[in-house]
C-alpha cells in the first residue's frame, strides 16, 4: 500500500445508510430519446451490477435505486444475493429489484445472468463489472498461494471478459442499445502496487481492454453499444481494510480513502449521464472515464495532511 498509486484501490464492505440524502430521487417513464439521429437510452434504466451484495456493489445499487432505476443484484453466494434482494424490494419496491447468484468467472454461469436480467427486467441498459478481489490478502507476488492468484486472475480478467461478452451480444439487439463499465483498481495507471501486484496487473488489463473492445465494436460496425471505465479510488471496505497493517498503509487510507455511499454518491449521476451524452457525430458511442479520486484531489489531500494534520486517524489509528 505505498504511493499515491494506491488511491485507486477498490474493495468490498457492507454500505453505510443514509442513501436519500446523498443522491436525489428522480422517477420518470422509459421515454426514447434522439441525439444525433440516433435513439438512445434515456432513464428509468435497467441496471446489472456484479458483485453487489456489499462494499462498492451494493453502494451503486442502492443510489441507482433511489434514482428511480432497477437493479440485478450479483454475487456468488446465493443466500447473500436474496438476503439483499430481500431488503431492497422492501424498501424499493419487489418489482424494482431482482437477483441472481453467478460466479462470474464461469462462462454458462454469465450466460445464465445475461438471461435472467433480459428476462425478468426486458432489456439490460447499464452493465457495471464491478465483481473483484485480491483474495483479502496482501504481500509479495513470491508468496502468494497459488490458488489465490488463480483466483484473482479468474475474478478480474476472465470474469471481465466473459461479462463484456454477454453484455455486449445482448445490448447489440437491443434498440437502444446499453453501456458496459468496467471498475479499475490500484494499477490502472501501470505504476506498482507492492504487496497486491496480481491485483493491480488485472486492473492495468482493464484500459487496455476497454480499448480493444471499442477497436472491435467499429470493426463490427456495431454503434449502439459503449464500454466505459470507473475509477471508485480508495474505499474503506473489506478488501482495503485487509491490508491496514503498516503505517504507510494507515496513512494513505486516511488520508485517501472514503466510504462506499460517498463514492457511489458520485459515480452514480455520472454513470446516468452517459447514454444521453456519449453519442458521437459519426453515429458511435465514445467511451467514457470516471474517476472518483482524481490526481489532483489527491495531492491535495495529502498536502493538507502534510501541512495541517487534516484526516489523520480518521479510519484506522496510526502510532
Amino acid at each position: 500500500m505505498q504511493s499515491l498509486q494506491a488511491s485507486s484501490c477498490r474493495c468490498h464492505a457492507l454500505v453505510t445508510s443514509s442513501r436519500a440524502a446523498r443522491v436525489r430521487t428522480v422517477r420518470v417513464q422509459a421515454v426514447a430519446a434522439t441525439v444525433n439521429n440516433k435513439t438512445v437510452l434515456a432513464p428509468p434504466y435497467n441496471v446489472l451490477i456484479t458483485g453487489s451484495t456489499k462494499g462498492v456493489g451494493r453502494a451503486l445499487a442502492e443510489d441507482f435505486l433511489e434514482a428511480g432505476d432497477n437493479v440485478v443484484v450479483c454475487a456468488r453466494n446465493e443466500d447473500q444475493v436474496q438476503s439483499v434482494v430481500k431488503e431492497l424490494q422492501q424498501k424499493y419496491g419487489a418489482k424494482r429489484v431482482v437477483g441472481k447468484a453467478c460466479n462470474v468467472s464461469k462462462a454458462e454461469q454469465v450466460k445464465a445472468l445475461a438471461q435472467f436480467a433480459q428476462q425478468q427486467l426486458g432489456s439490460v441498459d447499464l452493465w457495471i463489472n464491478n465483481a473483484g478481489t485480491n483474495a483479502y490478502k496482501y504481500g509479495p507476488l513470491l508468496e502468494s498461494d497459488d490458488e489465490d492468484l488463480e483466483a484473482i486472475v479468474d475474478t478480474n480478467i476472465l470474469g471481465v471478459m466473459l461479462c463484456c461478452k454477454e453484455a455486449i451480444n445482448l445490448m447489440k439487439t437491443q434498440p437502444a442499445g446499453g453501456h458496459v463499465f468496467n471498475m479499475d483498481g490500484a494499477g490502472a495507471d501501470g505504476n506498482a502496487t507492492p504487496r497486491f501486484a496480481a491485483y493491480g496487473a488485472t486492473k492495468r488489463s482493464l484500459q487496455q481492454l476497454g480499448k480493444s473492445l471499442e477497436a472491435e465494436l467499429k470493426m463490427a460496425k456495431i454503434a449502439n453499444v459503449g464500454v466505459h471505465n470507473l475509477s471508485p479510488g480508495m474505499v474503506t471496505t473489506e478488501l482495503l481494510m485487509s491490508g491496514a497493517d503498516t503505517p504507510t498503509a494507515k496513512f494513505f487510507i486516511n488520508c485517501l480513502a472514503e466510504e462506499p455511499g460517498d463514492v457511489a454518491a458520485y459515480l452514480v449521476p455520472r454513470i446516468r449521464d452517459v447514454p444521453p451524452k456519449s453519442s458521437t457525430l459519426t453515429g458511435g458511442v465514445a467511451s467514457t472515464y470516471i474517476q472518483y479520486l482524481t490526481k489532483p484531489k489527491a495531492f491535495s489531500q495529502i498536502f493538507a495532511r502534510l501541512l495541517t494534520g487534516a484526516r489523520k486517524n480518521r479510519f484506522v489509528k496510526e502510532d
